[in-house]
């Protein structure tokens, strides 16, 4: 099967497991009905604005349509990324604890381009180590600037953008989510650190 035949089946089987129809999961993620049907029939290639609309209106981190498709116990060849209008995103481990879900991903931010991202699941926080390049991250209102070697953390639970202003930027990018059904949490300023 290729990724989007795994995707799609993933994304088939979380919605039945929370007893949702086609329509309720289209309603609540805004992702419109026969886009999804497409998706879960594996016809249709999945972007990463979409994937985090309809693991978001699940209620989960975007691990939970990835985290499978890697054989074994995860160390086997590198996922192929997903990408967005800017962002490109490979999911490197998934790690789960009674704290939380962090799903680490190497991302590249293509030059000149921004990407918005919804809010994800209420209480998520996003930290990008930024390897080369310069990024600008955060919510719109408050974005933050990164080069190499530095950490940026914001909020992401609510709207907030990447952009790479002069030039491709790659990094990883950890995103951090309470455990399902805990309670929102984590609220704070976002922040640019050289030390992480």
């Amino acid at each position: 099967m290729g990724l989007n035949e795994d995707v799609g089946r993933r994304l088939r089987a979380l919605r039945r497991e929370r007893d949702l129809s086609l329509s309720e999961l289209s309603r609540r993620s805004r992702v419109g009905k026969g886009t999804l049907s497409e998706l879960e029939s594996g016809t249709r290639n999945p972007t990463l604005e979409t994937l985090y609309a309809l693991t978001t209106a699940l209620g989960l981190p975007l691990s939970a349509v990835l985290s499978d498709l890697r054989p074994g116990d995860g160390s086997g060849p590198a996922l192929p990324g997903v990408s967005g209008s800017a962002v490109t995103a490979v999911l490197l481990e998934r790690y789960e604890d009674g704290a939380a879900v962090t799903d680490v991903f190497r991302i590249s931010i293509t030059a000149g381009a921004v990407q918005e991202s919804e809010g994800h699941v209420p209480g998520t926080r996003e930290s990008l180590m930024v390897l080369s390049g310069t990024a600008v991250v955060g919510p719109p209102d408050d974005t933050r600037t990164a080069g190499p070697g530095a950490f940026a953390h914001w909020r992401a639970d609510a709207l907030h953008v990447y952009g790479a202003p002069d030039g491709d930027v790659e990094g990883i990018l950890f995103v951090r989510y309470p455990p399902p059904g805990e309670p929102a949490g984590g609220a704070g300023r976002s922040a640019v650190s050289d030390d992480g």
